[in-house]
């Protein structure tokens, strides 16, 4: 699991049926915590705002992390920072 903050969000009209009616979410991952990635697309079920710092689960963990088993996701927002003051 990665912190990152949430800088934008992306609209996909096409896309596999099984990410229909879920919001994609661009997060940049905090400077001690990238690895290969500047930036990723999350899917965000939990409602998380541009702005905010989440925690982001990835690869199967995402999966599991947002009940989309069977679904093309790589990246989810699985929780919201209330203070991350301690972070930056």
């Amino acid at each position: 699991m990665i912190v990152g903050k949430v800088t934008g969000s992306i609209v996909s009209t096409r896309k596999s049926e099984k990410l229909v009616g879920n919001k994609l979410m661009i997060v940049e991952p905090l400077e001690s915590m990238k690895s290969h990635a500047d930036r990723l697309v999350a899917i965000d079920k939990i409602g998380a705002g541009i702005g905010e710092y989440v925690l982001v689960a990835q690869g199967s963990a995402a999966r599991i992390g947002c009940d989309m088993q069977d679904a093309p996701v790589d990246a989810a927002i699985v929780g919201i920072i209330d203070d991350a003051s301690r972070l930056v």
